[in-house]
């Protein structure tokens, strides 16, 4: 599969290049483009407010740009919370993408919002701050009613980052039930 993987509002750090070493290792081509042009946040809050200083609009642009010289070999859209909702965004709009890996997060959908079968895995914890149940419950519906084939892993007890071994957030059984499972999700696509 050909991957394109984006990072959170952390920024690329160490834990978004393992993830990418780790799926190249499982076979796959993998893009880890940097929306934050080499800047790297040790809260979630310096992230956020860089995140604010860029706009919505210049990052979407950013990872379309990223996406653009490849979506045409049918990519996986794949990321980390803030970048699982920018993966997310651009594989509803990509009519060859897939799939999509949400890895702690995911993100409104336009009211048009239709794909054929796009197969989705969303890895989440249980409770998350950022992705709450009732959240949850009607993005899961609004997907099903999208077209999306839509799996939803949740990992009780974990932080909201829990596969970044940088991070407070760190859950290495978490983390390690969700690459096995995430694996197995590319190599059925």
């Amino acid at each position: 599969m050909n991957i394109m993987l984006f990072h959170s509002t952390y920024g690329l750090r160490p834990a978004v290049r393992d993830a990418a070493d780790r799926l190249r290792g499982a076979g796959h081509e993998v893009w880890t483009p940097d929306l934050f042009d080499g800047r790297t946040f040790d809260t979630v809050e310096e992230g956020m407010a860089h995140k604010e200083e860029i706009g919505k609009d210049e990052l979407l642009k950013r990872a379309v740009l990223a996406a653009a010289p490849y979506s045409e070999r049918g990519l996986v859209y794949a990321g980390f919370s803030l970048g699982a909702s920018i993966a997310q965004t651009l594989a509803l709009g990509d009519e060859k993408a897939r799939g999509l890996l949400l890895l702690h997060g995911t993100s409104d959908l336009a009211p048009n919002a239709h794909v054929d079968e796009l197969p989705v895995q969303l890895h989440v914890a249980e409770p998350d701050p950022f992705e709450t149940d009732d959240w949850l419950s009607a993005w899961y519906l609004q997907m099903g009613r999208a077209g999306a084939d839509v799996e939803v892993y949740r990992y009780a007890g974990a932080g909201h980052l829990y596969t970044d071994p940088g991070l407070p957030d760190w859950d290495a059984e978490a983390a390690e039930a969700t690459w096995r499972v995430a694996l197995g999700f590319l190599s059925g696509l």
